[in-house]
């Protein structure tokens, strides 16, 4: 038998709001239109879901978090657009995520396993990887991607359109206008790579042929005093077959941006 919704008397549901088995919503929380909230989610007190929001499982709410709001964007005219989000994300208070704009593709998209700590915020029309970490009051501009298990930390800043690799580190305060590539680690406003997310990499358990090989690349690209042209030349000829140097050298070659040095 499912679990019965628990729905504080103060809160505010729209009839047309779809709620999955065992959400708890408490005081004063407003779910707002045709908002849809899977089961085991927990909405705090005074957090806010507006309409044309879609969350999958077990993601909690703190208190005054604001998910699925209208962008912030003077382009955006009222049309329909969406936030999907996944499963098992925490929203610490105050954070905010904007849905989608029609000149974007309509949608923002958040995977699972996430952590948006107090502040922190995720612009229209940005796609969000799993199991990433943003630390308080950390920002991202509009259409930004942030691949999975990449950390910013507080206070970094991310402009529109830029892409953030895979197990990217950003430090306090680091400022982004430029893509990042994966597995790097980043201080200071504009942001530069200081080297590889070696301790990261460790952590999440890559072996030592791997981080060895991610760091002759990195050397290449960013020490040795190449263009990115011969860097990603000389990774080539030095026969690197780590799945993650292909990664690396993908990331490079697809950035219209440019990559930070």
């Amino acid at each position: 038998m499912s679990a019965a919704v628990e729905c504080h008397p103060t809160a505010v549901v729209d009839p047309s709001a779809e709620l999955g088995a065992g959400v708890k919503i408490g005081p004063y929380a407003v779910i707002q239109g045709a908002a849809r909230i899977g089961d085991g989610c927990e909405i705090g007190a005074f957090a806010v879901i507006d309409e044309y929001a879609v969350l999958g499982k077990e993601n909690h709410l703190f208190p005054h978090a604001c998910v699925g709001s209208v962008p912030q964007d003077l382009k955006f005219h009222g049309e329909v657009s969406y936030l999907e989000v996944g499963d098992r994300n925490v929203f610490r208070e105050f954070v905010t995520v904007n849905r989608g704009t029609e000149g974007g593709g309509g949608v923002t998209r958040i995977g699972s396993d996430n952590l948006f700590m107090a502040y922190s915020h995720v612009a229209h029309d940005c796609v969000v990887g799993d199991h990433t970490i943003f630390g308080n009051a950390a920002a991202l501009g509009g259409h930004v991607e942030v691949g999975d298990y990449a950390i910013l930390n507080a206070y970094a800043a991310v402009q529109q359109f830029v892409r953030i690799g895979t197990h990217a580190y950003l430090a306090g305060h680091a400022g982004a206008t430029l893509d990042i590539v994966p597995f790097a680690k980043l201080h200071g406003n504009p942001a530069r790579i200081i080297g590889l997310n070696a301790v990261g990499l460790r952590r999440r358990g890559f072996d030592g042929d791997t981080r060895r090989q991610l760091k002759r690349a990195y050397r290449m690209l960013f020490r040795d005093k190449l263009n990115t042209t011969q860097a990603l030349a000389a990774i080539a000829d030095a026969n690197l077959d780590a799945p993650e140097v292909a990664q690396l050298v993908a990331f490079v070659e697809g950035s219209e941006r440019g990559i930070v040095k």
